[in-house]
């Protein structure tokens, strides 16, 4: 491993910066005499890959973790196509055609400059390497007129009756490749569920490219039987199916006695998110020059999430293709202001989603007036940087579900509600569930909401560095199952208002890690831990805030990265 680098260092004072600017609240960094450094940071860096409680995330977000976006050339102006800033007339489809030519040309950014643009319709990024880019989020804004409902219709939900899939998918400015757009609205037509995983409505379409070889959590390198229709930088899955005994379930909780003596077939909403689907690029392929059952050898983008096991059925395996190397940038999106609907009535007033999307991202975005802000449904790879939610209050400000990974949402905001909550409503936070893995929330600061687990057992997630007046109360279904696998980690967490609920998860999470947290006590929603026994967590500088080092766990994986 390298040593932290100068930019590393300066990395605490560019952060606050970066909280400024999304109307955070920075903190004096601690000097080097008024630290502590827990037990669980010198164990992780001794054993990075595969240390029990915390992940490893220092690659989360868009291009293997860089710090740096692409800009990409403009291509269009959106004035040059019809819209114009005046409020009063529909630039949806004046947008939607500079974006469809950016499309056809390669990619490249679209502008929108300055102004107030009325949209009646979704903002559509379906192409690869194409980013809306507007003059700042204090200076470009899109007045959304219409939700999810009447500009497509009910999107038919897996609970039935009269509730919306609005209220977890989908947004005003929608980021999915065109393939999958197609498949959503057709299904959402017959008022069926479209599954939302990598592999799209038809899973047993896939189509094997290898198998794949035993390997350990943390490897980079996996052997393979055949090499045949594998190229370098190629986005592929790796898929493993859980066996009868649900071995794979278990091991995503971390295993041992507790996860064994769990019941599993009765959570059927669960079992449904299995296979585990995890998309990553191929880095290089080395071609074996022995004949035997290991073809070569391939190097991938990142670690594996979890052990490779043969009774897991092991695969690479083709998917849906993602849309890749697309953003949205230097706007705010406002919805015409609305009561927030009662909980999973939601009309669809979304912000921005990313959907089957990789290696993409948002900058400098708010939503204003929402009910759900920012989606990650089945997307992994992707930033969210210098993100807001703002306005008269959301069901979920960020929803991260479906099989989402590696995903990064740093130096976000939440505000606190401007109108009082209607009867019937929930408020979340920032939400993860449905084995999705290894995504990260850093410097953030939110004035309403929670750490929102909604069952369906993600695991290996990270929180650091945040400030959060605790209010929300967490949600899923019984049938999904745990609220928590293996390796989640909370890391220098402020509760403002001292309430314990899902920030401090030592007595709930499996090899879990809570460090750095001031004290806070149980009120209002409490929860009794999944797995029974000996959770195997971890929880050090109880009552310490900002003293703790590293102060932010992400930043300091990521500067000792090779």
């Amino acid at each position: 491993m390298e040593h932290p680098s100068r930019r590393g260092v300066l990395g605490g004072a560019i952060a606050v910066a970066a909280v400024a600017v999304t109307g955070g609240t920075a903190w004096a960094k601690p000097g080097p005499a008024e630290t502590e450094t827990p037990a669980l940071w010198r164990e992780f860096k001794a054993t990075p890959y595969t240390h029990p409680q915390v992940p490893y995330i220092a690659r989360a977000g868009a291009f293997s973790g860089t710090r740096r976006l692409p800009r990409r050339k403009v291509v269009a102006n959106v004035r040059d196509y019809g819209a114009v800033p005046d409020g009063t007339r529909d630039a949806a489809p004046a947008i939607n055609r500079a974006l469809a030519d950016a499309g056809r040309r390669g990619g490249g950014t679209v502008v929108v400059p300055p102004g107030e643009y009325r949209i009646d319709g979704i903002i559509r990024i379906a192409h690869d390497n194409v980013v809306l880019r507007g003059a700042g989020s204090s200076r470009t804004t899109l007045r959304a007129t219409k939700n999810l409902t009447e500009l497509i219709g009910p999107y038919g939900s897996r609970y039935g009756g009269d509730k919306s899939s609005w209220s977890w998918a989908g947004g005003l400015i929608w980021l999915c490749p065109q393939a999958r757009w197609e498949s959503l609205t057709t299904a959402i037509k017959a008022k069926a569920w479209p599954f939302e995983g990598w592999t799209g409505n038809k899973r047993d379409e896939w189509r094997t490219l290898t198998p794949v070889h035993p390997a350990t959590r943390g490897d980079r390198t996996l052997e393979v039987r055949d090499t045949t229709h594998l190229h370098k930088g190629d986005l592929v899955l790796l898929r493993l199916a859980d066996d009868a005994d649900h071995t794979l379930l278990e091991h995503m909780a971390g295993g041992g006695a507790g996860a064994e003596a769990y019941t599993w077939d009765d959570k059927t909403k669960l079992t449904s998110y299995v296979p585990y689907e995890w998309p990553v690029r191929i880095t290089s392929i080395k071609k074996s020059a022995a004949k035997s059952t290991v073809q070569g050898t391939i190097t991938l983008e990142r670690p594996l999430p979890l052990d490779v096991r043969p009774e897991w059925d092991p695969r690479l395996t083709t998917h849906v293709k993602a849309l890749t190397g697309a953003g949205v940038e230097g706007l705010t999106l406002e919805a015409v202001e609305t009561p927030q609907s009662p909980h999973l009535l939601d009309k669809g007033y979304n912000g921005v989603t990313f959907q089957c999307a990789y290696d993409c991202w948002a900058d400098d975005i708010v939503v204003r007036h929402v009910d759900n802000g920012f989606g990650l449904v089945s997307a992994s790879a992707c930033t969210l940087r210098r993100t807001r939610v703002a306005g008269r209050g959301a069901h979920h400000p960020y929803f991260c579900r479906e099989g989402s990974h590696d995903n990064l949402v740093e130096d976000f905001t939440i505000d606190e509600r401007t109108v009082p909550a209607p009867s019937g409503t929930q408020l979340h936070g920032i939400n993860v569930e449905g084995l999705s893995s290894y995504n990260v929330w850093s410097r953030g600061t939110m004035r309403m909401g929670t750490f929102d687990s909604h069952r369906g057992m993600p695991f290996a997630n990270v929180r650091t560095d945040i400030t959060i007046e605790n209010n929300g109360r967490h949600g899923g279904d019984a049938s999904a199952g745990p609220l928590f696998g293996a390796r989640f980690t909370h890391w220098n967490i402020r509760v403002t208002n001292e309430r314990a609920g899902l920030t401090k998860i030592d007595g709930l999470a499996p090899y879990s890690a809570t460090v750095g947290i001031n004290e806070v006590r149980e009120f209002d929603q409490i929860d009794v831990p999944d797995f029974s026994g000996d959770l195997h967590s971890r929880l050090e500088l109880y009552g310490t805030t900002n003293k703790v080092h590293p102060r932010n766990l992400h930043e300091a994986q990521r500067d000792l990265r090779p």
